[in-house]
């Protein structure tokens, strides 16, 4: 099979970089990457970093060499083997603030002149808009 584009490694970058390829029509790509599909159900809970992370299934396990400044100790370097990259495995999460969180920032002057304020939200789930009132 031939293609005009290899795309090495399904992370987030790999991931977007094989898809604008892919989207015009013009091109054949083949995204190829080392670790299985993401159907892993921890994959898609937002404490399941703790099954994800450390797993050989999931994760290639790499650690940074031995430092002395840390007492001679290696730290777990954590990285994604699996569509979608380190990104399906970081357990990062989006919190908003409560609007106590802003009334702060506004007493303190540190919102002071810019009045209204539209965040525009944008995920899988489309999340919506969100209207946060800073004046």
């Amino acid at each position: 099979m031939e293609f005009d584009y290899v795309v090495v490694g399904a992370g987030s970058a790999g991931c977007a970089v094989a898809s604008r390829l892919s989207q015009c029509g013009n091109y054949s790509v083949a995204l190829v990457e080392a670790g299985p599909p993401d159907n892993n159900p921890w994959i898609h809970v937002p404490v399941g970093y703790f099954s994800t992370m450390g797993n050989p299934k999931s994760d290639w396990r790499y650690e940074t060499q031995p430092d002395t400044g840390i007492a001679g100790r290696s730290i777990p370097w954590p990285r994604g083997r699996v569509m979608g990259g380190s990104s399906s495995i970081n357990g990062l999460l989006y919190v908003r603030g409560q609007p106590q969180d802003f009334d702060i920032g506004l007493n303190l002057g540190a919102w002071v002149g810019l009045g209204m304020k539209f965040c525009h939200i944008s995920s899988v789930q489309k999340i919506g808009t969100v209207l946060m009132k800073l004046d």
